[in-house]
């Protein structure tokens, strides 16, 4: 227990009596963010919006490389050993859908509605000229362009939160320390003990910026290796696709 100082008056009754215990609150992180400002506070709940958004982003986006990954690189080890486009459209009919089969059937629609300019001769098949098989190629290139942005949706949202939300904290901090300090000119008080708190709950939007802007960033990149990996195997499938057209004699 802390000491008493007791000052006397006249017949002995005591006038004041001061304590010089210590006995100070403790500040919980709650407590912090409920005693902040309207400006503080707003931030922050910014900041927890584009968490949630950008969390969801992270394993939707995960589940569907995993999905997309597993069902097209199966399709093309199963393309790679068929002799002929007929039987590599038999394994796409019983394979599961993916960005690979897509692929392949965007060519295959290609080749059934056109007409090859080289016709048949007695000792070979009609086949397609050069300019036919350069639109063949520009066709998958778009199909693969095509599937391509639909994995790669809403990835660019994490460089945006990642790169945006620390900025948006810096904002919230520097508006708690001029309120802060403000608050101090007001009530006439400059030591330690009146700044901390408000300086420390201006600190937490900048805390709660980094929370949200490392993860987000951290995954916009793993995500970004991926879908480049990703979009290489796919454009490769298209030049095999046109292998095998050459090896059946039909380029």
């Amino acid at each position: 227990m802390g000491a008493s100082t007791m000052l006397p008056v006249a017949g002995g009754l005591p006038l004041l009596q001061l304590s010089t215990t210590g006995g100070a609150d403790s500040r919980t992180l709650l407590a912090m963010i409920a005693g902040s400002d309207p400006v503080t506070k707003g931030v922050l709940g910014l900041l927890a919006v584009l968490s949630l958004l950008s969390w969801a982003v992270m394993f939707a986006k995960w589940r569907a490389f995993a999905t997309a990954e597993s069902r097209g690189y199966a399709f093309a080890a199963e393309f790679g050993r068929v002799p002929s486009i007929d039987d590599a459209a038999r394994v796409a009919q019983r394979m599961r859908p993916s960005a690979f089969t897509a692929v392949f059937q965007r060519g295959v629609q290609f080749l059934n509605d056109t007409r090859p300019a080289m016709p048949a001769t007695s000792d070979r098949s009609a086949r397609l000229s050069a300019s036919q098989v350069e639109a063949l190629r520009l066709v998958l290139d778009a199909e693969s362009g095509a599937q391509r942005e639909e994995l790669g949706r809403f990835i660019p949202w994490l460089a945006t939160v990642g790169s945006v939300s620390p900025l948006i904290g810096l904002f919230g901090t520097v508006l708690g320390v001029i309120e802060a300090f403000e608050g101090i000119a007001t009530k006439g008080s400059g030591n330690i003990g009146a700044v901390a708190p408000g300086i420390a709950t201006a600190l937490l939007a900048t805390a709660a910026a980094l929370a949200v802007a490392i993860p987000a960033a951290f995954a916009y990149n793993v995500l970004a290796s991926r879908l480049n990996r990703f979009d290489a195997r796919l454009e490769g499938f298209g030049s095999e696709l046109i292998a095998l057209l050459v090896r059946e004699g039909r380029i």
